[in-house]
């Protein structure tokens, strides 16, 4: 349906004029002489878009404009004026008008704040049904929150077989990808298929000194160093019957391998200054953002506990191999830090969302997420601006600067084979990875300029 707009002056030219032109943009409007009239019909349905002259008989322009707003919050309302000053703008403005209008009136200035403003609406609907959509998912199924593209959904299938059995898991992914938000959905899952009194317990195996981190885990007995004066059981023990989270496995040192090896085969752990070893019942869940075959492989991490870690792996892709996912994910986390504030945002202004999609996002979710968080605090409701942003409006080469499909695709396209190239020079593993024959992905270097087609 067209948009409907209320045009409220006292002038039989300029009144007719508008209502004229506006029809003719494929609007529907409405005139009125005074904003009695004005308020009587925007009293019986919802106007879209008002246009108001401040200057009017009876009732003035400000009045009618706060009056508008009681009656319908939804309304845009753009006054007129002959004499506009910075005082007068600035009261109306903080009123709640969306802009205004200088006499003598451009036609064609008209359309476009019209326009522009009910661009607006749009984006701010669809943002906010956006954020209604990833709540409800986000109260029935938390996991969801972590995106819905091709390569989160085959992560999650296995996740949802794998949550309500025993058996520990190993989360692969870059650092920044989430790994402990899929930890915790996985604990979730677990405890709703079969609920316990079991906590879940991270512990940063990078972030803490060699010689206390066997103390962390396994605890310790009354009097086995200076200042031990009482029993303390580690992280396995604390979990109970929940889970143990052990973010960046790939830092342990040999020493401490060989005993984590023992715990997860034995179900047991030996607490420092203990003689006799302790049962627990926590399960384990490791993560890293090393690629532990080649730790392995150069001898810096045990070929046995690799594999009992890795009894069932869950990879988490990076930002780069879910970019469907960034709107939904910028606009979750914006809403976070927005409601946090209380700043009252609606969304992403088309510029930002083209600025985030066009990001690689080296540092995934949690560079995301911190760019929301600037953008939160930076920015002006109701759009985040591109400008709040790190990085700024998006590169005239993104596929996302451009609206023809076929031109957006073939830039995705080149952008595609760029990256898979530069991670797998070998032709033949390169076109293993993009599905294509050998013939195909030289024919696609050709076309797409990307340099010799050797190698």
């Amino acid at each position: 349906m067209p948009a409907s707009i209320l045009v409220i002056d006292d002038e039989p030219l300029i009144r007719d004029t508008l209502a004229e032109f506006l029809q003719q943009e494929g609007f529907e409007a409405t005139a009125c002489a005074s904003g009695e009239a004005g308020l009587e019909l925007a009293g019986k349905r919802a106007f879209d878009v008002a246009l108001c002259d401040i200057n009017l008989p009876g009732i003035d322009g400000l009045d009618v404009l706060q009056r508008l707003l009681q009656l319908n919050p939804e309304t845009f309302v753009v006054l007129i004026t002959a004499y506009a000053t910075v005082e007068t703008a600035v009261e109306a403005f903080q009123k709640g008008a969306q802009d205004y209008l200088m006499k003598p009136i451009l036609l064609p200035e008209v359309s476009r704040k019209i326009r522009r403003l009910l661009e607006q609406r749009d984006v701010r609907l669809e943002n906010q049904w956006l954020r209604r959509e990833l709540h409800r998912e986000a109260e029935t199924h938390p996991e969801m929150v972590l995106g819905r593209s091709a390569a989160m959904k085959r992560t999650m299938d296995l996740a949802r077989k794998v949550a309500p059995t025993p058996s520990t898991v190993l989360i692969l992914g870059e650092s920044g990808t989430g790994k402990e938000l899929l930890a915790r959905a996985l604990h979730r899952m677990a405890q709703a298929a079969k609920p316990t009194s079991g906590k879940f317990l991270a512990l940063n195996c990078a972030a803490i000194p060699a010689d206390l981190l066997e103390n962390q885990l396994f605890g310790h007995r009354k009097g086995a160093f200076t200042g031990a004066d009482k029993d303390t059981p580690g992280v396995f023990v604390a979990a109970g019957e929940g889970t143990l989270f052990l973010d960046e496995i790939g830092e342990l040192p040999p020493a401490t391998q060989a005993k984590m090896l023992r715990a997860i085969e034995q179900k047991e752990i030996l607490p420092v200054g203990a003689s006799e070893p302790v049962k627990f019942q926590a399960r384990i869940l490791a993560a890293t953002n090393k690629d532990l075959a080649k730790e392995v492989a150069g001898g810096r991490f045990r070929n046995d506990l690799y594999y009992r870690l890795n009894v069932m792996a869950l990879t988490l892709p990076s930002l780069r191999e879910r970019v469907e996912d960034l709107p939904e994910l910028a606009e979750f986390l914006l809403a976070k830090h927005s409601n946090a504030m209380g700043k009252g945002f609606s969304g992403l202004s088309r510029e930002a969302m083209q600025s985030v999609l066009a990001n690689p996002w080296p540092g995934n979710i949690r560079e995301l997420d911190n760019a929301m968080q600037r953008a939160a605090i930076l920015g002006e409701p109701p759009l985040v601006q591109a400008c709040d942003l790190p990085g700024g409006p998006a590169s005239p080469l993104s596929p996302f600067a451009v609206e023809n499909l076929a031109e957006a695709y073939a830039r995705f396209e080149r952008m595609h084979l760029e990256r898979i190239l530069v991670e797998t020079p070998e032709k033949k593993d390169a076109a293993k990875r993009l599905g294509i024959g050998v013939s195909s992905l030289y024919r696609k270097i050709e076309e797409h300029g990307l340099g010799t087609a050797e190698g």
